[in-house]
């Protein structure tokens, strides 16, 4: 057996310590080098004998003063004879930053003290760059979750919350911190509504496996209100495992509420303009048949006085009279809504109207059944308007609300104010059948009624309407179900020292 000589073992560490591809030092206790293996002269461009017999400080910082014991693993290495490593900033010449990651090694004579430490040192700039790069990328991917206008939602195929923008916590109702700690993404969805929208994500027919394209749903908050988003999601894979889900949520109450607002301001138009042309219709059509219908009254009346009572023909002759009459009604209500004429103002309380209207009509057998009440507010609520043609609003809506009712319930009177907006409300409330939601829209059209042939002639609400809107204010139905209708005129508050306009 060959044995290997001391030189032979020297030359075979020295070949070892230059093989190594990161840049070492060979350090005395003391900190002063030694030794460096042709990776560091390369690095550092320079010769053997410019590095030995300087310290570590002075070769890597140009500097006579150590480094501190606080910061330099050195003194730690020699007193725990333990390897160390430290994340450092170098300098070198034409880079403007590198970072490397010291290794401190010991090296133990056959006393197990350390004799001589051995410093690697390894580039890492790379790394760190590309560390830092990631970091503000997710930085700035953070900022644009939390700045984005729509709810987004992350969590872990258990459903578990891993990350809410705020925009999601205003949705929903709950903080980040405690969504996370306490909650499941199953709660933002009415019950089975969670695993639907999965088995859709999973499914290629809703915008690919793993994606679903926009679609209207519902979410529930915190205080269980529910609410109609628009909303996409996707599934996050790793290696084609699904690890993770993301939902982005579009809050549609405004939207929703901004297109009701504008088909609303269509019909209005659309109302006005109708209106305003059967208008003149209606004028030239009430004047040229009221006199024919005057007419045939008299003469049909003159007939009746002059048949005997058992003369079979009486009836017929009733039946014109009564039809006639129905005529005449549908000629006054023509020439109602086809008014054209300027209200004649004064100034009045709302309650007043109110009481008024009631006192003309509440004796009628209509209201045999009906049980009245009043819940008046005790403000004072003036307003500058045509009382006849608001009286006449009223007592349309009264008989109405009545009719409804099959003339037995419960007939329900609000006043109130709003002094900032300067408005006063009248509301009306019957227990009737309500009005469908096919009908809702055209319950103020010229001609619209759900009345029997003999009940109506679909003119009382379109002149109603007419007539607020002439008196400055707006009719519209508050609400409708089938436990009852409210119906809500809108007037201008009037302040007495408010200039009169003279017309």
């Amino acid at each position: 057996m060959k044995y290997i000589t001391v030189t032979e073992e020297f030359d075979w560490r020295i070949k070892v310590f230059n093989s190594l591809p990161f840049p070492s030092l060979i350090l005395t206790p003391d900190k002063v080098i030694i030794s460096a293996n042709q990776a560091f002269l390369e690095k550092k461009e320079t010769a053997l004998e410019n590095v030995v017999g300087k310290t570590c400080h002075q070769v890597f910082y140009n500097t006579d003063k150590p480094c501190s014991q606080a910061i330099c693993p050195f003194f730690k290495v020699i007193t725990e004879k333990k390897w160390q490593s430290i994340l450092r900033r170098m300098e070198y010449d034409g880079r403007e930053e590198v970072w490397v990651d010291r290794m401190f090694s010991p090296i133990l004579d056959d006393d197990g003290n350390v004799k001589f430490i051995m410093e690697s040192v390894r580039d890492v700039t790379r790394v760190i760059t590309l560390e830092k790069k990631s970091i503000r990328l997710r930085q700035l991917l953070d900022k644009v979750i939390q700045s984005s206008h729509n709810a987004i939602v992350l969590a872990d195929m258990d459903g578990n919350i891993l990350l809410m923008n705020q925009a999601a916590e205003d949705l929903f109702g709950y903080s980040m911190e405690e969504a996370i700690r306490t909650k499941s993404a199953e709660i933002f969805y009415p019950p089975g509504k969670a695993k639907e929208i999965m088995k859709k994500m999973r499914s290629e027919n809703f915008g690919g496996k793993g994606k679903l394209i926009a679609m209207r749903d519902e979410v529930v908050n915190a205080a269980g209100e529910v609410i109609p988003v628009e909303m996409t999601g996707t599934i996050i894979y790793e290696g084609g495992e699904e690890v993770a889900t993301t939902g982005i949520f579009y809050d549609l109450r405004e939207k929703i509420a901004g297109e009701k607002k504008l088909k609303e301001a269509l019909i209005q138009i659309n109302r006005s303009e109708k209106m305003a042309a059967l208008g003149q219709l209606a004028a030239g059509v009430a004047h040229e048949i009221n006199n024919p219908l005057t007419g045939i009254l008299l003469y049909a009346n003159l007939a009746l006085e002059q048949i005997d009572q058992a003369e079979p023909l009486r009836k017929y002759l009733k039946s014109v009279i009564n039809d006639t009459d129905r005529c005449k009604d549908i000629v006054k209500d023509l020439l109602a809504y086809s008014r054209q004429t300027i209200p004649t103002k004064e100034t009045f309380q709302v309650n007043s109207l109110v009481e008024h209207s009631l006192n003309l009509i509440k004796d009628q057998k209509r209201f045999l059944n009906i049980n009245l009440v009043k819940q008046m507010s005790d403000d004072t609520m003036l307003i500058r308007a045509d009382k006849n043609q608001l009286i006449q609003v009223i007592i349309n809506l009264i008989i109405n609300a009545i009719d409804a009712m099959d003339r037995k319930g419960t007939l329900t009177f609000r006043t109130y104010t709003n002094k900032p907006h300067k408005k006063v409300y009248i509301e009306l409330s019957d227990t009737g059948c309500g009005i469908p939601e096919e009908n809702l829209s055209k319950v103020f059209d010229p001609f619209f009624t759900t009345k029997g042939p003999e009940k109506g002639t679909g003119l009382g609400l379109s002149t109603s309407y007419g007539l607020v809107k002439e008196n400055g204010g707006r009719i519209s139905i508050k609400e409708t179900s089938s436990r009852g209708t409210t119906a809500l005129i809108e007037l201008p508050l009037y302040s007495p020292d408010e200039k009169i306009a003279v017309s």
